[in-house]
């Protein structure tokens, strides 16, 4: 089975993030949305909030799964037999960023990681937009997947 794993802290997931998944599910036999969890960061949304906005947002697709993990993203990757990691670029910045990241788990494991370029129309998108947004009560909705839109 090619399984990827597509790791994030998804507060909240948004149509960017929902876009690569789609789009990853034609690529690989299972896509695992990880939200990772990091005592040092402050969430908006709590963990059980995060979780059931993509389960809910993907509730029809067999083929995603949805999970939460601590430690390293390659570690847990051997964990559950995912040969490959996932990841959305939208700028120059992201990939300069992810690509550090992708040499360093290369460089202490086997596990590939494979980025999609995002669509146009979401490239302009990020977690902490959306929650700006939300912050300052604008409308988010067009930001985010309908199972983000019944809250706050």
């Amino acid at each position: 089975m090619k399984r990827a794993l597509f790791p994030g802290s998804f507060d909240p997931i948004t149509n960017g993030h929902f876009d690569i998944i789609k789009r990853g599910i034609k690529l690989f036999d299972e896509v695992v949305v990880a939200i990772g969890i990091n005592a040092e960061k402050k969430y908006m949304f709590s963990l059980e909030e995060r979780k059931k906005f993509i389960e809910d947002a993907f509730k029809n697709e067999p083929k995603v799964k949805v999970v939460t993990y601590t430690g390293l993203t390659i570690d847990f990757c051997e964990e559950i037999d995912a040969k490959f990691i996932l990841r959305g670029l939208r700028n120059p910045a992201d990939f300069e960023f992810e690509k550090a990241i992708a040499h360093t788990n290369r460089r202490l494991s086997k596990i590939e990681t494979v980025f999609l370029l995002t669509a146009a129309k979401t490239s302009f998108i990020s977690s902490s937009i959306v929650r700006d947004v939300l912050r300052n009560n604008g409308d988010y909705t067009v930001l985010v997947p309908e199972s983000v839109r019944v809250t706050k």
